[in-house]
Order: structure tokens, then sequence, then C-alpha cells
């Protein structure tokens, strides 16, 4: 087989100038076809050829193409929400209001680092996950499941998680902080809640939550402060001036504590001043 190309080969470079001659060019030139060659039953060679598509597959390849960069973007903005989560679940939830108010306790108490901050980051961590249980179950059930499940876009999914978000969010926030940052934003006043943007919404919450723990830190004070009291006047009286009223009082400060069930009332005021 390797043979009769070879044969051929030449042929066929020659065969255009050997057409183009005359009859008797041939033996001029000191060329003659071959008597009983027919040219013309030689086999052509196609040379490669490249077709473009600009619709079918091309459209097709396209259309993927910009799924895969809509994929892409929706990756990234996934991945700057999970960067976010700390401070999303510190400023949108109960963890400020609770871990300011435990943090109150251990002041007043007068016992530097018990319990340990680890503790009481753990303990805030968990009574937020009670507290805000309903609201997170509202928007798996409206919008994080439907989701998953290909039944509503992602815009879609982001309104509808808003929604009980921004209902948690007015029923702690003061009229008063909420009325401020409406007023530094310039906008025209909310006829309803709806009207108020979020980006309103959220300072106005977190102001609030702090207000609120400051409150109930100065309540829980109070009962504590006395005691300091008593016990400064009593060393006083007794000319006991260089010894520190602190380390006299601290045991006082426990025993009342847990005399009167502090956790529980402390935990339990904080977690029904959310519902």
């Amino acid at each position: 087989m390797r043979l009769r190309w070879l044969v051929l080969l030449p042929l066929l470079v020659l065969a255009p100038g050997l057409a183009a001659q005359p009859a008797g060019a041939g033996a001029a030139g000191g060329m003659a076809t071959p008597p009983g060659m027919n040219l013309s039953a030689l086999p052509s060679i196609a040379g490669p050829s490249l077709t473009l598509s600009l619709n079918g597959a091309g459209g097709a390849a396209a259309e993927s193409g910009n799924g895969a960069v809509a994929m892409g973007l929706q990756i990234l903005a996934l991945l700057t929400v999970l960067t976010l989560a700390p401070a999303i679940l510190i400023m949108l939830t109960s963890f400020t209001r609770i871990v300011v108010v435990l943090g109150f306790v251990r002041r007043a108490l007068s016992t530097q680092e018990v319990p340990p901050t680890q503790v009481l980051i753990g303990l805030s961590l968990f009574l937020t996950f009670f507290v805000m249980a309903p609201t997170w179950t509202s928007v798996y059930e409206g919008a994080i499941r439907p989701y998953f499940n290909e039944e509503i876009a992602l815009a879609e999914m982001i309104d509808r998680a808003e929604t009980p978000t921004r209902e948690f969010l007015f029923e702690n926030t003061r009229k008063n902080d909420l009325a401020l940052f409406i007023r530094m934003a310039r906008i025209e006043r909310p006829q309803t809640k709806a009207d108020v943007p979020t980006y309103v919404l959220i300072p106005s919450f977190i102001v609030s939550e702090l207000q609120t723990a400051f409150l109930i830190g100065f309540i829980i004070y109070i009962p504590f402060l006395i005691i300091d009291m008593v016990v400064s006047s009593v060393l006083l009286s007794m000319g006991m001036m260089m010894l520190p009223p602190v380390i006299v009082s601290l045991p006082f400060k426990i025993i009342l504590f847990v005399l009167v069930d502090g956790w529980n009332l402390i935990i339990g005021s904080l977690v029904r001043s959310y519902f």
C-alpha cells in the first residue's frame, strides 16, 4: 500500500502541469504522458477544513459558560457570608445582650476571671441558639429548604429569609434608636415596617441591645454595691483601713448570689426578655 502511494504522489504533483500543456508540448518539453494512463481517474486528496458555528452547539457552549460564571459568583457570595458569619452571629442575634449582661455579673461579683471568659462565651452562644431557634427555624423552613430543593431562586431565598429576621429585629429595637438612625440617614419618615431599610434597622437593633444590656447590668450591680458599702463602712469603723473591702465582701457576694439562685434568675430574665 505504501509503495502504491509513493508512485502516485509524484503524478499528483505533476498532474496540473501536464493537463495544461497542448498535445505536442509533452515531447518538446521532454516529458510525455505515458500511454494508457488516465489522470482523471486518480483519486483526489482533500485538505483539512475548519468550520466555525455561532449557533447550535456553539450557543449551548456559551450558555454553559455563563452558567459556570453564575455558579462561581454564587460560591464567592457563599464564602463571603461564611467569612462574615461571626459578625452576623454577634450583631444580628441576642448574643450581644447576653454576653454583656454575663460580663456585668462577673464584674459585680468581683471574681476577676471566674467564670472564665470561654465559659461565658460558650454559655452565651448556647443561649443565643435557644433564643434564636424559632426565627432560624422559620428561615430554614421558608427559605433555605426550598432553595436546596431547587424550588426557588437565590434572590427569592434572600427575600424570604429576610422577613423573619426583620421581625425579630423590630421586636427588640427601641423606637428612639430607630428614629435616631432614620434621622441620620435623612430618609422620609416610614409609614410601615416595610418602609424601614435594613441598613437602618440593624444599627438601631445593636444600640438597643447595648442599652438594654447596660440597664440590666445596672440592676444587677445594686445589691452587690450595697454589700461593698456595708463592708467598707464596717471596716472603717473598726479601724481596719489597710484591709481591702473587696477581699472581705467577696464571700458575702458569693453566698448571696448562691442563696437567691442567681444564675437561674439572670438566665431566666434574659431569655424571657425576648419572648
